[in-house]
């Protein structure tokens, strides 16, 4: 007899139920989502449900892997494009606030990941270095452009920029924020390379 998350299943059918609780926790965010509404979404009993994944918490680290990897493929495409390499990060944003649930439902998520003992505390903190790494070596490689800060310095400037700029857009969605990464990225000495976030 096979535990609950053991359940075998197909990938098409996992990521079905995964994008179910991606809409659910941007709709209600992850403490109020429940797996009843979960596996309403995806066409299937709360008790079928369990037979593929062991509770929410194993559900919001599958739903975060997903939501990356949908990130990704929009960051490959973007940079793909004609866009100049250092409006490629700011289309990237523009394209992740089109969705402010989205948007929103990450915000209170990275908050209440910042306590030790969330289940998604782990995710949040290599998500953070992943990001550190990549927009060292890429976005902010360099020496800084004459600036006096470290790139270390200057991804942590970054991170909390495009932070700030989640909560400004939600805040006040006709005003155009993102154009102001362009503006900040010159202040802290950015270079020319494509990244995404």
């Amino acid at each position: 007899m096979s535990r609950p998350g053991t359940h075998a299943t197909t990938p098409a059918r996992r990521e079905q139920i995964v994008r179910a609780a991606l809409a659910s926790f941007a709709q209600h965010g992850f403490e109020r989502a429940s797996l009843r509404d979960i596996a309403g979404r995806a066409d299937m009993t709360h008790a079928a449900l369990l037979r593929h994944f062991s509770g929410k918490d194993e559900l919001l680290l599958a739903a975060l892997a997903l939501s990356d990897a949908d990130d990704e493929q929009m960051a490959a495409r973007i940079a793909a494009s004609d866009l100049p390499p250092r409006q490629i990060l700011g289309a990237v944003l523009e394209e992740e606030f089109a969705r402010p649930d989205y948007q929103r439902s990450l915000l209170l998520l990275t908050v209440a990941a910042t306590d030790p003992d969330h289940p998604a505390h782990t995710y949040f903190v290599g998500r953070r270095e992943r990001l550190r790494t990549r927009f060292t070596t890429t976005l902010l490689a360099g020496d800084g452009d004459g600036t006096a800060l470290t790139a270390d310095e200057r991804v942590t400037l970054v991170l909390a920029m495009i932070d700030g700029l989640r909560i400004q857009t939600l805040l006040d969605p006709e005003r155009a924020s993102i154009g102001l990464l362009d503006a900040f990225m010159g202040l802290i000495g950015a270079g020319d390379a494509p990244s995404a976030a």
